[in-house]
Parts: C-alpha cells; structure tokens; sequence
C-alpha cells in the first residue's frame, strides 16, 4: 500500500525511500505513503514499457468533492465511524497508461489535502508511462480487499482495519494507495496476497509495474508531496 504506496504495517516488512518531503515507504504489498519515516534497504528498479510504440492523448483529470450521488455508491467503502469524514475526502479522475500502453481513465478517492498533489503524481506516472491495469474504487468490489487485489486494481481510500490487526488502516484516511497489487503483493512470512502476486515475490527481478525502493514511481510521490505527514504504522 502506499501513501500514494501505502506504508507498511508492523506485520509488514518494508523498503523506504527518504526524500526532502519525508519518507515515501512501500511494501511487499506496492502501497506508497505518506509517513515521515527513516529509510535504509533500496532495492532495484523496475523497467518501464517501451515507449514511442502508442501515442497517447493528453493527461486528464478533475477533483471533485464527495457530492451526495457518489456517496450514496461509496456505501461499502464508507460508513457512520470510519474515522474521516466524507467532507475530508475527493474524487479524483486522473488518465493512467494501461499495459497494452493504450491510455484508461480511472477513479480514486483520498484525503483532499492530497488531493491535488497526487494528480501530479499521476500524470508523472502517465508521462513515464508506468502501467496502471486497472483503477476502480473499491465499492466496485463490494469493499472486499481481497476482490479488489485479485482484479490487480488500484486504489485508495477504503475503510477498513489493518491487515491482521484492529487498527485503522491508512486506506481508512485516504492516505494510501496500492499500486497493481498483483505485481506489488502483500508478504507476509509465506502468507501472499493475492495469490497471483506470489510470481512477484522476487524483488531483485524487476518487471513491468512494480513499485521498488527509489524508483521512477517512488520519486514521483516523493516529488508531489513537499510537506511530510503524519508518522503511522498502519496498512
């Protein structure tokens, strides 16, 4: 998970990545977040699709507040005691390059003090034509994190618990995204999630969509945040 990679639980282990607005920190699971946490492991980068093969068109994207139609469709991802109020939340539109190289447009929630900066994020990723399989919310999923990995779709904000934990996950703020949880697995001793992800477990092998310590999408987060967060420990 990220924030945009969502930052590791204490279940979870961790490569980070420190930069001038703080510590980017991702897992075995490809979140990013926004955390101010030291760095030590890097790990290698993954290599980007081959460009000049498809000319895309232009970057899109729009920020709009929860307004009542869409929080009437967020009613699996949402509810009365989630600690963040819908009215702390956007929803973003942002163009995404799928691994066909042809370009998709895809939907996300997060915390709205983020909001703008993670669509600078995004278009950097589109510019690096990073592939992207999917971006859904997760209420496509009935709220279900498991069914939400299993597609490989990309998401933010969804209520929910930590990972084998009671405590709120940084999906519950909208201060966490994971990126192709298929390339981007949740590892935890042989516990692989989801189970596609388990042919990505090797991180010194670098493929297409993977998130790794400094690379290209780490630097992309790292560059759209320039105030540090909150230091957390949750998933």
């Amino acid at each position: 998970t990220a924030s945009p990679a969502s930052s590791s639980g204490t279940s979870e282990s961790s490569v980070r990545s420190t930069t001038a607005a703080g510590t980017i920190s991702h897992t075995a699971r490809g979140g990013l977040s926004f955390s101010t946490r030291s760095s030590t492991e890097l790990a290698p980068t993954a290599p980007s699709p081959a460009t000049g093969a498809e000319v895309l068109p232009a970057f899109r994207s729009t920020v709009r507040t929860i307004a009542a139609d869409l929080a009437g469709r967020m009613t699996y991802t949402w509810r009365p005691g989630c600690p963040v109020p819908l009215r702390d939340l956007s929803y973003l539109r942002v163009s995404f390059v799928r691994f066909d190289g042809t370009a998709g447009y895809g939907r996300l929630v997060v915390h709205e003090d983020h909001a703008r900066a993670m669509v600078g994020v995004f278009r950097s990723l589109y510019d690096q034509r990073f592939p992207i399989r999917r971006m859904r919310l997760v209420d496509a999923y009935r709220g279900s994190d498991a069914a939400s990995m299993a597609a490989n779709n990309t998401s933010a904000f969804n209520c929910r618990r930590v990972t084998g934990s009671t405590s709120w996950s940084e999906h519950s703020y909208g201060l966490a995204i994971d990126l192709n949880p298929v390339q981007n697995p949740y590892v935890r001793g042989r516990t692989v999630l989801p189970a596609a992800g388990r042919a990505y477990v090797d991180r010194t092998r670098p493929r297409p969509g993977m998130v790794l310590a400094g690379d290209p999408v780490v630097r992309a987060f790292a560059a759209g945040l320039d105030t540090p967060e909150r230091d957390t420990s949750g998933v």
